[in-house]
């Protein structure tokens, strides 16, 4: 135990929530739902393992809400009025999360009338006039009034000197002092309180002054010094909405600022001496897992991996308990045999030497786990600044080309270059083991790599993809938000029991962040190297497991071939016309205004069109609309949906709301953005695509993104023509026609859709005449709409919407589509209950898509996973098809002697070309034929498959 004494006060109601919706539902042996408890576990788990890791506390204590209810409502009786109930299946689950707490032998405290903020105040000001410093684990704003403080006054007898506290966001790994409160709020952490005064809380349901925002708020302190000097300055403004509001909302203000103080002077449940440190005991903590049915956690337990003091002498999981935490982990398999990672045991590669050394190892293992370090997250303007390789577990190395400074810390007049091998001589002799066919190189996110080395001359191939691999396996599986899932540190913690050393952890954050080039080489070897190491290890996991688990034929048939051709793509990019972008950007801006302008008439008075509290204000108080409600924050909703009732119903004003919406995306998003991401060294867009964005399998784009371009407007025509060729050539846009109906059919085996298809009639004139026993353009509109909603799985209300019907009439569309096309209904119920029974859908490539809640008590869970679930397997296999055809694109064109022929987008249906003008008639009927026929012979479908072809200089003009 260190001399000073370091209490962390873990803000545990927190940690329930995150807990809650991080993973699906989840059951133990005894049928209770303990989703929340399993994730609040693992949590916990990691905090005290990086905690021991780190320099951690002598003292902890979890500090929980013991109710809903505080002293604070019989001040204000509306105070969290608007948070509604916790979720059905959560509130069994909070007497196992004490539990939780009380197996790992840490004190959880929880008092009646009293908020978990407020203990912790009270403990954090006990404990800093002991002269103990206090780590708050948390990123609740209202515990940043405490960052800073440093008791000086009533400081215990003996006591010389007073502690200090700062606060842990965990979710960021990232600590908290009075530098941050200040970056965030404006203001030092004394003054938190006036702003959050000034600018009130719609989950707590604290007023504040209606219409001031933080930044109103923290410039409000700043000038004015207090909350109370800000109200008693406001008669002396000038004439403003502020003044007003500053004088009108007074009373508010006084009063929130009362709420959101923190009581710091309550009683002590228990003293703090209880909340010592001293290990944990494995055997309650064993026990508790055992019961809940944690077999994966008692495995970590048993090995004594991922936290301290833990015997190896624990029974094993018992068999049937394994299925549920397989559900939550996606681990169905058990773990190869290999030792714990040592970054000790990590070389760097200085000498060409030993760069031969390790080149000669790979070509023998055949095998070789392959990573990059760069300057930069764009790989097509990051500098190459080391390569790592890994051969097995532990046997890793670093190659440093391009770093600075032998000690780190800078690259100043003063920096010592380290010793490293010239760049090109490094890439020369690594060139024929990385494009050797005879060694598969396995990456992680292996398009970045192939990017950052193609770039220099090395064209890696074969190659093994473990994000991909984890994608093929788990899609939906984890629900873990960004990247599925399927990042390599979460993989890393979730299959090896493992946490990486993160990037902030090397190089810094903030303003004393350095590049990965100015990174010692001692700690970049342990970082770069671990990359390859774990990318090795989660390769012997999760490739077996795709013979095992089904996942092969969609890995090998459909991911891995494309990876390539992707990345292809992105490195070629598309040239897009500055002028005629900053053209439309001004017309978007003049049009913005015009329609501000009539919007504000219409209201009666100016407001911010952009914010949607004082535009559901202004629709449903001051104008009277009707159907207006009020979520969980208290403000109106005033989403599209909202609008376009508001507009069926003729509201005027959602029409000019709708249409300002719009424009002001599209400028932001595209004309503004896309004149941004022009490549000074291209002088083209390179967008980046995920493989695993979506868990359907269909390809996203970011930085920018390309796939929301409206597709049948004429404002996303225009922003199509700023799509160019460069001189000589020509676009070439080739797009599949209606597939997703065209795979329904197939999947639902639909007799008159597939001769229609076969027979190349308009699908939506056949579907008029089955159902309405007419064909005009109102029937074919709305055939049309049925045809595509009815795949998506929609309800009786919402046709009802998109048709401007009543309900009753909406079903009675819903089930004469049904009656003439018995194969649809049939699909949809076949489909929900295997996704039922087995928990994914399935393309006809294979491709699996969990739904973790299909079976969820909460209707809404329930019933959004119902309607993902009736399009995966179509959507799904729509992307399959048409990866199937961008990965045999190339060799295709190559054969037929194409090679000046670039692939350079794909959006949805359509993959774009760049070609000369004098190919276009060879290159269309070799991209028809391809897209027509990349089913086959993995799929033969009973319907052709169209694919619509045009050529322009634009974008645009192809369409």
């Amino acid at each position: 135990m260190s001399e000073r004494q370091h209490l962390y006060l873990v803000d545990g109601s927190a940690y329930i929530f995150r807990a809650y919706h991080r993973l699906p539902p989840l059951t133990n042996p005894e049928g209770t739902p303990v989703g929340a408890v399993y994730g609040y576990t693992t949590m916990l788990w990691k905090l005290a393992d990086d905690l021991d890791k780190a320099d951690g506390p002598t003292h902890l204590a979890v500090i929980l809400d013991k109710d809903s209810t505080s002293f604070r409502n019989e001040i204000y009786p509306e105070y969290k009025a608007h948070r509604p109930e916790p979720p059905e299946d959560l509130r069994p689950q909070f007497p196992l999360i004490r539990d939780a707490t009380r197996a790992f032998s840490l004190a959880c405290i929880e008092e009646q009338g009293l908020e978990a903020d407020d203990l912790i105040a009270s403990y954090a000001r006990a404990a800093t006039r002991k002269g103990w410093d206090v780590t708050i684990v948390s990123s609740d704003k209202d515990l940043m009034q405490l960052i800073g403080q440093c008791a000086k006054e009533e400081l215990e007898p003996g006591v010389e000197s007073g502690g200090c506290i700062d606060m842990l966001d965990t979710m960021k790994s990232q600590r908290i002092g009075r530098e941050e409160v200040v970056e965030k709020f404006g203001v030092g952490p004394e003054l938190v309180g006036d702003v959050l005064a000034l600018m009130g809380d719609s989950v707590d349901n604290v007023p504040g002054i209606y219409g001031i925002g933080p930044k109103t708020a923290s410039k409000l302190i700043q000038d004015h010094g207090s909350l109370a000097a800000a109200l008693d300055a406001a008669p002396d403004m000038k004439k403003s909405k502020l003044k007003e509001r500053l004088l009108e909302g007074r009373a508010e203000a006084e009063l929130s600022r009362v709420l959101v103080t923190l009581k710091e002077d309550c009683d002590l449940p228990q003293p703090l001496e209880d909340f010592a440190l001293d290990g944990v005991p494995p055997e309650p903590l064993a026990a508790f897992l055992e019961k809940q049915g944690f077999t994966s956690l008692l495995r970590r337990l048993d090995s004594g991996s991922g936290s301290p003091d833990r015997p190896n002498n624990l029974n094993p999981a018992k068999p049937e308990n394994k299925r549920a935490a397989a559900s939550a982990e996606g681990n169905r398999q058990p773990l190869p045999d290999m030792p714990e990672i040592d970054r000790s045991a990590y070389e760097c590669v200085q000498t060409m030497e030993r760069l031969e050394h390790w080149i000669a190892r790979a070509m023998a293992a055949r095998l070789v786990a392959v990573d990059t370090e760069t300057s930069d997250l764009d790989c097509m303007v990051c500098d190459l600044v080391g390569v790592s390789l890994a051969t097995g577990p532990n046997e890793a190395c670093y190659i440093p080309l391009g770093h600075l400074n032998a000690d780190g810390g800078g690259s100043d007049m003063f920096a010592r270059p380290p010793q490293q091998i010239e760049k090109a001589a490094a890439l020369a002799a690594l060139k024929p083991l990385l494009e050797n066919d005879a060694v598969l190189k396995v990456l992680h996110n292996a398009k970045y790599d192939l990017n950052v080395l193609a770039r220099n001359g090395v064209h890696v191939d074969p190659i093994d993809d473990t994000m991909v691999i984890s994608f093929a396996l788990d899609a939906g599986r984890a629900e873990t938000g960004i990247g599925g899932g399927h990042g390599m540190d979460e993989l890393a913690e979730r299959h090896l029991g493992h946490k990486c050393l993160t990037f902030k952890e090397v190089c810094g954050t903030g303003k004393k962040a350095i590049p990965f080039g100015e990174v010692a080489l001692d700690k970049a070897t342990e970082y770069a190297a671990e990359d390859a190491d774990v990318t090795w290890r989660l390769y012997r996991h999760l490739k077996p497991r795709l013979a095992v688990e089904g996942g092969t034929r969609i890995y090998e048939r459909v991911d891995r071939p494309t990876i390539a051709a992707i990345a292809g793509m992105e490195r070629h990019g598309i040239k897009v016309d500055r002028p005629q972008l900053a053209k439309l950007s001004g017309e978007f801006a003049t049009e913005t205004s015009r329609l501000e302008g009539e919007i504000h008439a219409l209201a009666g008075e100016e407001f911010t069109v952009g914010s949607p509290k004082q535009l559901g204000d202004i629709l449903f108080d001051k104008l009277g609309h009707k159907g207006g409600r009020k979520g969980k924050s208290g403000q109106y909703s005033t989403d599209q949906s909202v609008l376009e009732k508001l507009s069926a119903d003729g509201a005027e004003i959602a029409d000019k709301v709708l249409e300002w919406r719009q424009l002001t995306k599209l400028k932001s998003t595209y004309t503004d953005a896309l004149q941004q991401a022009i490549n000074d060294g291209t002088g083209r867009v390179h967008t980046s695509y995920s493989l695993v964005g979506a868990q359907t399998g269909r390809l996203s784009s970011t930085d920018p993104n390309l796939q929301n371009i409206p597709i049948r407007t004429e404002i996303g025509r225009q922003i199509r023509e700023a799509f160019v060729a460069e001189e000589g050539n020509v676009l070439l846009a080739a797009d599949y026609s209606q597939i997703e109906l065209r795979l329904a059919a197939h999947m639902a085996d639909v007799g008159p859709l597939k001769d229609a298809f076969a027979n190349g009639e308009d699908i939506h004139n056949r579907t008029a005449q089955e159902m309405f026993g007419t064909v005009d353009r109102d029937t074919r509109g709305r055939a049309k709409t049925i045809n595509f909603a009815i795949l998506y799985g929609i309800s009786r209300w919402g046709l009802a919407g998109r048709l401007g019907v009543e309900p009753d009439e909406a079903q009675e569309m819903i089930d004469t589509y049904f009656k003439r096309f018995p194969g649809i209904q049939r699909y949809i119920m076949e489909t929900l209950e295997k996704v039922r029974e087995r928990g994914y859908s399935e393309t006809l490539f294979g491709r699996k898509t969990w739904f973790p809640r299909i079976n969820s008590k909460n209707p809404n869970e329930r019933s959004g996973s119902e309607r993902a679930a009736i399009n995966a397997p179509i959507q799904g296999t729509s992307a399959d098809i048409i990866k199937r055809a961008m990965a045999r694109m190339n060799p295709a064109l190559t054969a037929a002697g194409l090679d000046n022929v670039r692939m350079l987008l794909q959006v949805h249906d359509e993959l774009v070309f760049e070609l000369p003008e004098a190919d276009v008639a060879q290159a269309s009927k070799v991209i028809g034929e391809v897209m027509a026929g990349a089913a086959a012979p993995a799929v033969t479908l009973d319907v052709p498959l169209g694919v619509d072809i045009g050529t322009g200089h634009s974008w645009g003009a192809a369409h």
